[in-house]
């Protein structure tokens, strides 16, 4: 034990002399100060020359609030703050000695950025129910975070547009609203770290009577329209399909069955047929001041004598007109006679 006090005392007698502590520095990282709230923030204190062991010092805001202090034998040294606060926003400084005489550093400004909370996204109707043609303003806006904060507004998972702000409060986005303005919204903001979203906020939009009107028409007639081209295509089809039939028809023709002959008339007491014979009359009977008139036919032909010849009437008469109608008959039975 007394040799080691032997050594150092000697070493400290022949030590040549030191080199005094000069142009300190302090720097931070993250470079130039930025800190994001709950990150660590480290104060690296510095100096260009020096010898010996050098005790470094920490200081905060203007009054010099110690922060800490370390000796070893380097030229740099370091201060971390685990979780930097909204309160270790400050300037700070450093300093080192020695045994020369203390060394400050320059002034270093820290900024803690928040970040963005969870936006909130308000939608500005003009009236309670939203309709085609009415202006909706869509709001987001962060209630704590550090600026520029960058916000970006959704609809349906598309981006509609972004904007930045550098000071607080939030951002608007206005829309002419059309029936496909319909549905979810919602909107993200960012200043450094990931993007905080929005709830979703839903929009219905309702349509005017005369626009549902006009909807619904154009519906009925795409439907029309559909039917009328179905069958159109079916009919084509048809038509295609009785033609093809038709040629295939034409190439091989089926064969038609004979047509049977004709037989001539035959009669038991008759060896050659007689073709009967039609006579036509015009009766005219007069009852009162009415005239009835009536036209009918007598077949003759050479049958046997019990037959009497066929009258077509082609009226039917009351029963005075058909007793008068048998006086015409037996005037043309005696006109036969005489012929």
């Amino acid at each position: 034990m007394l040799l080691r006090l032997l050594l150092l005392i000697w070493a400290l007698l022949c030590e040549p002399k030191g080199i005094p502590v000069s142009d300190v520095n302090l720097q931070t990282r993250p470079p130039e100060g930025q800190v994001m709230e709950g990150k660590k923030l480290v104060l690296v204190c510095s100096a260009a020359k020096g010898t010996g062991y050098i005790t470094f010092l920490w200081y905060k805001g203007a009054l010099g609030l110690s922060l800490g202090m370390k000796t070893q034998r380097s030229l740099t040294a370091e201060l971390e703050i685990l979780a930097a606060r909204e309160s270790d926003a400050e300037r700070y400084y450093c300093a080192a000695d020695n045994g020369y005489g203390l060394s400050l550093s320059g002034l270093v400004s820290v900024t803690v950025r928040t970040p963005a909370s969870r936006p909130i996204l308000t939608l500005w109707t003009p009236s309670a129910q939203a309709e085609v043609g009415d202006v909706v303003e869509l709001h987001c806006e962060a209630q704590r975070g550090s600026p520029p904060i960058l916000y970006q507004f959704y609809h349906e998972g598309v981006t509609l547009g972004n904007s930045s702000v550098s000071s607080g409060g939030g951002v608007s986005v206005n829309l002419s609203l059309t029936i496909e303005h319909s549905g979810n919204y919602f909107c993200e903001a960012a200043n450094g770290l990931e993007a905080q979203r929005s709830e979703v906020v839903t929009l219905n939009i309702r349509v005017p009577t005369e626009e549902r009107r006009d909807f619904i028409t154009s519906g009925a007639l795409e439907t029309l329209l559909g039917i009328i081209c179905t069958t159109t295509v079916a009919l084509l089809f048809c038509y295609w399909v009785k033609r093809k039939i038709g040629k295939r028809s034409a190439r091989d023709p089926l064969r038609s069955l004979p047509s049977p002959v004709p037989q001539d008339s035959s009669y038991c007491n008759s060896p050659s047929p007689v073709q009967p014979q039609s006579v036509y009359e015009n009766v005219n009977v007069v009852r009162g001041d009415e005239v009835y008139s009536l036209v009918y036919c007598v077949q003759q032909e050479e049958e046997s004598a019990a037959e009497s010849p066929r009258i077509l009437i082609e009226n039917k008469v009351s029963p005075a007109i058909y007793s008068m109608l048998k006086k015409a008959r037996a005037t043309a039975l005696d006109y036969d006679d005489v012929m």
